[in-house]
């Protein structure tokens, strides 16, 4: 079977790995891991959210953030904006600091949508609608990230039809490019192999990209399952960084870590320096208080200390 011979890595660790940490991060670390990601190679990093802090209160710092990161060329920096409050923020500052893209997100399990953001599925495409075509009007890109597209954690598994449908709201709306997300991490090779089926019939293989969580250790099986279909966009987390508040039990995003290891290990170019992004994931863990949750940065740390 022939597999991609690269694969394009989105570190969404800065965003969706920090935002439902505990311990308060400053604007000056999540700064220093952006840098540190893009110095390692990436070249597309999800760098903060412009929400409530009131509901998320670690990225209240998001216009900080922004403002102090040193861009290079060639590097796309997304951020979430869930309604027009938010992507009015993300845009308030000088032109040179808005974000490249911005990132709005569905689920297409209903009570997830209601438990999430308070609202129905249909009524979440209806409030994205005017945010996508905001972004679209100044030049900025949309990404769609659709959730619980094969288990939920209030429903249980989800139907491939219902990922279909999610996507084609989507793509009715104007967003260019999509993430199909284990958001739970209970997916397994064929489960995920049907949801980006389902979604392959409203969006090209190259705008559809594969987002992991490793709740039972499948993320990496799932990955492989992802690239069989011709799938070469992929989201991870530097360290394994982050979960899912509305998920019991759920763990963090796969490790970018472990990602690259396995593909560099197929062969699959990333254009990623491994030994620097494992320095990333060991800065960012520093400033929580703890190891990376990765096994590859586990095991060539210990072999550099020899």
């Amino acid at each position: 079977m022939k597999l991609p011979a690269k694969v394009k890595i989105v570190d969404v660790g800065p965003r969706d790995g920090l935002q439902n940490e505990k311990q308060p991060v400053c604007a000056e670390v999540k700064i220093g891991l952006v840098h540190r990601l893009q110095d390692a190679g990436l070249k597309e990093i999800e760098v903060t959210s412009f929400v409530s802090p009131k509901w998320v209160p670690q990225m209240a710092d998001n216009a900080e953030v922004m403002h102090g990161i040193k861009r290079k060329p060639g590097v796309r920096y997304s951020v979430l904006t869930p309604n027009m409050k938010g992507f009015e923020a993300a845009i308030a500052a000088p032109r040179e600091e808005w974000p490249d893209e911005i990132v709005v997100f569905g689920a297409a399990s209903e009570a997830f949508s209601q438990k999430n953001i308070n609202c129905s599925i249909a009524e979440s495409i209806e409030r994205f609608a005017p945010v996508v075509a905001a972004a679209r009007e100044k030049g900025i890109d949309v990404r769609g990230a659709m959730s619980c597209t094969v288990g939920c954690p209030y429903e249980g598994e989800v139907a491939p039809e219902r990922v279909g449908m999610l996507a084609k709201l989507m793509k009715d709306i104007g967003v260019q490019r999509v993430d199909v997300a284990d958001t739970i991490g209970v997916g397994t090779p064929r489960k995920v192999q049907a949801a980006i089926e389902a979604t392959l019939a409203h969006f090209g293989v190259d705008h559809i990209s594969g987002h992991f969580h490793d709740t039972y250790g499948q993320a990496l099986v799932n990955t492989l399952a992802s690239l069989e279909l011709g799938v070469w966009n992929f989201q991870s987390s530097s360290a394994g960084l982050g979960g899912c508040p509305y998920a019991k039990g759920a763990t963090g995003n796969v490790a970018t870590e472990d990602v690259v290891y396995m593909l560099h290990g197929m062969g699959i170019e990333t254009g990623i320096d491994l030994d620097r992004l494992i320095d990333a994931g060991a800065y960012i863990s520093e400033a929580l208080g703890r190891e990376p949750n990765s096994r590859a940065s586990k095991a060539l740390r210990i072999k550099r200390a020899g």
